[in-house]
């Protein structure tokens, strides 16, 4: 069939506060239907501000307005993106967050940025909290805002520049993020939020984007990476010598919705409710499904999709209250890899992986489990980038939680990992025939490639949207 393409009217709120700690949000408009004027940051205090002005200029007037507000690059937020949203500096207001300010937060935040080309912001196991999960190991960078940044490149500041103006012991310092920043805390301080406050602000779905500035928003393979402002390509459209981006940098990822038709309405209605996934650049198909009995052979019947619906919930949904307290929720679990292009096949799926957090007797727990696929002998070799080994075409399981609690919050998620594969950067230094071990084969703007912090592997992926269980008052 015929691609087609559905656009929204949308922009970027830019709050930076401090030494860059950035708390932008993109705002997605449901329709043609829009204020006269995009509120900026300047002109606000907060996001408060920024609800204020959809609640009067968009949902009262304009009927038929609607939009959704995504927070974008919490892992450059200097711990600043949940705390809350009256916070207009640096500062954090010393007043709790009441159950009025949470729910006009849930009601505009319905979907939350996972990954982008600067970076994800799952988890870090560069964090106590995330040490054992070896894949929280990616794409991170080495530090919390743009200020920390230091390398005088656009979107960071200039230490050089600064020194002429101000004592260098006052400059931003670089800082590695820590655990406010990513995803999961957010997701279980909702869980205790809504413990607390009756409402949970942080019911996120998950999407990715591009954040890459070159307007082609599904440009998002590995391969033939033009660098995230395109000034890696000369005039002429190829690629210079070197690499064009910033090692720490990526193509960015995409954003899936699950709607009934190819429309403004339609897709706006999968955001509301939130039935998304992220990806990493790839384009994997994954399914998630919660709920009471589904059956074990659900993943060999050709309705799995139906039944899934039909006894349950999609990603982004809530859980229904079991029937007694001794049931335990099942979960249909699906992903087929990327089949990719002739020119550019997929790779093959080596696993998925389900999180589930919860909060009970005042803790906050989470844990992560293999439920499908899991170590093979998949490689990749960096000096020609072809892949070996066994993977899967598909994975697929009905997964119990058997040490389920009727009586605590819970979040279920899932993470489908591909094989290695070369990133985008090792697959120009392979094509360049660098070897790091032969100074004479990296050439003039290659030098990155045999730096100490290049990652030259990548396991590309995709998070779906969370399922949620909330007890009975």
């Amino acid at each position: 069939s015929d691609c087609s393409f559905t656009s929204f009217a949308a922009y970027e709120w830019t709050a930076t506060v401090g030494s860059g700690q950035n708390l932008h949000h993109n705002v997605v408009f449901k329709n043609h239907q829009v204020p006269d004027r995009a509120l900026s940051w300047i002109e606000s205090t907060s996001q408060v501000t920024l609800w204020d002005y959809l609640d009067k200029e968009c949902i009262e007037g304009k009927p038929g307005c609607d939009a959704v507000v995504i927070p974008h690059n919490s892992n450059l937020s200097g711990g600043l993106m949940f705390e809350t949203a009256r916070l207009s500096d640096e500062t954090v207001p010393t007043e709790p967050v009441t159950a009025e300010e949470a729910a006009r937060r849930a009601r505009w935040n319905r979907l939350f940025e996972v990954m982008q080309h600067k970076g994800s912001s799952e988890c870090d196991n560069r964090n106590p909290a995330w040490s054992e999960d070896e894949y929280c190991n990616f794409e991170k960078l080495g530090y919390d805002s743009f200020g920390g940044k230091n390398t005088g490149t656009p979107g960071g500041i200039d230490a050089k520049w600064l020194t002429l103006f101000v004592d260098e012991e006052s400059l931003p310092q670089t800082k590695l993020p820590d655990e406010s920043n990513f995803l999961r805390y957010a997701l279980k301080k909702g869980l205790q939020q809504q413990a607390e406050l009756g409402v949970n602000s942080f019911k996120y779905g998950l999407i990715s984007s591009t954040d890459t500035h070159i307007a082609a928003p599904g440009l998002t393979m590995e391969k033939n990476h033009p660098g995230h402002g395109g000034a890696g390509k000369g005039s002429r459209g190829e690629l210079p010598k070197g690499l064009p981006d910033e090692l720490e940098y990526g193509p960015g990822g995409l954003a899936v919705l699950y709607a009934e038709e190819n429309t403004r309405d339609s897709l706006f209605a999968a955001m509301q409710r939130r039935e998304a996934y992220a990806t990493s650049g790839t384009r994997p198909i994954l399914r998630f499904f919660g709920g009471w009995d589904y059956p074990e052979d659900a993943c060999t019947r050709g309705d799995m999709v139906a039944r899934g619906y039909a006894g349950g919930v999609p990603m982004g949904g809530d859980l229904q209250a079991p029937s007694s307290q001794s049931e335990a929720p099942r979960f249909i679990v699906s992903a087929l890899a990327d089949s990719g292009t002739e020119q550019y096949p997929g790779t093959p799926l080596q696993r998925i992986q389900l999180i589930k957090g919860w909060y009970e007797d005042g803790e906050l727990h989470e844990r992560v489990l293999d439920v499908a696929g899991g170590d093979n002998n998949a490689s990749v070799d960096i000096n020609t980038c072809e892949t070996s080994g066994s993977g899967h075409a598909q994975l697929c399981t009905v997964w119990q939680d058997d040490s389920f609690n009727a009586n605590a919050q819970a979040f279920y998620y899932t993470r489908v990992l591909e094989n290695p594969s070369c990133r985008w950067s090792q697959q120009i230094c392979a094509s360049a025939g660098v070897r790091c071990e032969d100074p004479t084969t990296v050439g003039e703007g290659l030098e990155n490639c045999c730096s100490e912090d290049h990652q030259r592997v990548i396991q590309e992926r995709a998070w779906s949207s969370p399922i949620w269980y909330t007890p009975e008052a």
